[in-house]
């Protein structure tokens, strides 16, 4: 299967030596026999990445349950539900939005809702049919803070619409004996499927995390699964150049071994979301030990394809990516990939979850776990139990003011400024370095994401760095890794803004924003621990104008 091309003049040399190796240490048989050793001689390590290994066979998994998934599919859309909600983050819910947006819920389907933020807006509206709609609980680990809670008010919801018993509303995705599992079963869930726990979260897209969404949605699923297993077995022949897997790995570890870190994703607007799940596959497997791949997706038309930079345009079809020509031009090392259509998909996911493992390898760093994402966690629970005592977050005294926005540095932001005042901020953007825009705000507000993209193309245009967006806490789960473990080139504005009506949570002390406050304080504070140059913007009232202005002036003093 050689449904791509590759300029690499400019990395030429060591993509051949990527090559080399992955074809010396027959690294395709390796893969498939499970063979952590590859990765690592560390014998603890090896037993951890053996156990996140069932990636591999997903689509055999699956195969014998399409009957089971089509039938309870069958009678979700038989029943008067207007809409299925997916309560969920990272990897159990990226790539549900991603076939949700590119490949579309089929006619005569409830409405398919994926709710990955506890921003009070978003919640609201992801609830505002709760009496007619069908709440499926994905969570791996049972045990994730954000999927619990949107649980507890959909629950609520439940309950006040006299729905019972209200497990019935309920599905759970999770993985055996988990706090989800029991919860499912002592709850009477109408249904629970219980995936492989030797499956990673950002991993699961071809397992029961996909596929049961896609069978709600209506999704051909047979199809979906043919071109996969396809990817599979041509993701098995031991030359890496015709190896479609090995081959975009041993680019993305070659690239950024030469300096070209800054993984450029390039795709038609009709495939724009796929970017989502390829930054959490790529930032969350590669961005630790201060090593990754950074991967940049949804940027600006006209931004600049610098020395740091290596691209991958995807095709569908007749249609190209709009930039790809440019970057040609520019010399910049590229792959071409070819989808035939939307369905090609589920081949996608398989080919990305290769390619990422073995730049795992190329790079050197165990692309099966996530040792910084914990940082975040533990420093939000901390300041919920801060406000439990106190009633209030701790809020450090900002270091500027404009229009009422607080602004506030990180002490290595601070030493990086010296004595310049805050908003010169950007001043601090380094040629290599890339900008991580990150806003808890709800991602469904047109306002506010069309206020984002101007932002982002504002500051791409003054430091003419890659740029990252992400919606907090979403980003937390998948480019978080990255942005605390990965290399140390990464500067990030995160934005929040009071919310006009709060939301309580059912059975906790804290409400819905002021949980989303603490998990943006505490990134914040988790980023300054870590030696990133950081400022948080705190706006007095959610407005996409005031955004724009504060952005517009921290690129104006920078």
């Amino acid at each position: 299967m050689i449904d791509f091309t590759l300029d690499t003049a400019a990395i030429a040399v060591p993509f051949q030596k990527a090559l080399t190796r992955l074809e010396e240490i027959r690294f395709a048989d390796a893969l498939w026999a499970r063979r952590p050793d590859v990765w690592t001689d560390d014998a603890a390590t090896q037993a951890k990445i053996a156990n996140r290994l069932g990636w591999l066979n997903a689509i055999e998994f699956v195969r014998p349950h399409l009957a089971r998934l089509r039938a309870f599919a069958d009678a979700v859309r038989q029943e008067a539900f207007t809409d299925v909600v997916l309560l969920g983050m990272g990897g159990s819910s990226l790539a549900p939005e991603v076939m949700r947006r590119v490949i579309r819920v089929a006619p005569g389907r409830p409405r398919f809702r994926v709710l990955d933020s506890v921003d009070p807006d978003a919640v609201r509206n992801a609830m505002a049919n709760a009496g007619t709609s069908l709440f499926l609980l994905a969570s791996k680990s049972g045990s994730t803070i954000e999927p619990n809670v949107m649980a507890a008010e959909a629950q609520r919801r439940l309950r006040e619409a006299d729905i019972a018993p209200w497990g019935s509303r309920f599905v759970a995705i999770t993985d055996e004996s988990t706090p989800a599992h029991h919860r499912a079963q002592a709850e009477q869930f109408r249904d629970i499927f219980i995936n492989p726990s030797d499956i990673g979260g950002r991993y699961s897209a071809l397992s029961f995390f996909g596929m049961v969404p896609a069978a709600l949605m209506g999704i051909d699923l047979e199809a979906l699964l043919t071109r996969a297993s396809a990817m599979a077995d041509a993701c098995r022949v031991p030359v890496p150049l015709a190896n479609p897997g090995l081959a975009l790995g041993a680019f993305m570890g070659a690239a950024a071994l030469a300096g070209r870190d800054k993984l450029t994703l390039l795709v038609p607007e009709p495939l724009e979301s796929f970017g989502l799940w390829v930054e959490q596959l790529v930032a969350e497997s590669t961005g630790k030990e201060g090593k990754g791949v950074i991967p940049i997706a949804g940027e600006c038309p006209d931004a600049l394809f610098g020395p740091d930079r290596a691209v991958v345009a995807v095709h569908v079809g007749d249609e190209a990516p709009r930039g790809v020509e440019r970057a040609a031009a520019a010399g910049v090392p590229l792959i071409r990939i070819t989808l035939p259509d939307a369905l090609a998909l589920g081949a996608e996911f398989f080919r990305w979850e290769v390619a990422t493992a073995t730049a795992g390898l190329l790079v050197g760093i165990n692309p099966f776990d996530e040792p910084n994402v914990q940082q975040a966690k533990n420093a939000t629970g901390a300041l919920l139990e801060t406000y439990a005592a106190q009633q209030r977050l701790p809020m450090p005294e900002p270091h500027a003011r404009i229009e009422g926005a607080l602004l506030t540095l990180s002490n290595p932001a601070q030493e990086r400024l010296s004595s310049a005042d805050a908003l010169a901020f950007l001043r601090g953007a380094s040629p290599g370095d890339y900008v991580g825009l990150l806003a808890y705000l709800p991602p469904d507000d047109p306002t506010f994401a069309d206020a984002c993209t101007g932002a982002r193309g504002a500051i791409g245009t003054r430091t003419s760095c890659a740029t990252m967006f992400g919606y907090g806490p979403r980003y937390l789960h998948s480019t978080g890794q990255l942005h605390k473990g990965g290399p140390n080139t990464g500067i990030f504005i995160i934005v929040t803004a009071e919310v006009d009506e709060d939301l309580p949570i059912p059975g906790e002390p804290f409400s819905f924003f002021v949980l989303e406050m603490a998990q943006a304080i505490g990134d914040f504070q988790s980023l300054d621990r870590t030696g990133r140059r950081a400022l948080h913007m705190h706006l007095p009232r959610r407005d996409p104008g005031l955004l724009a202005h504060v952005i517009e002036a921290l690129a104006c003093h920078s």
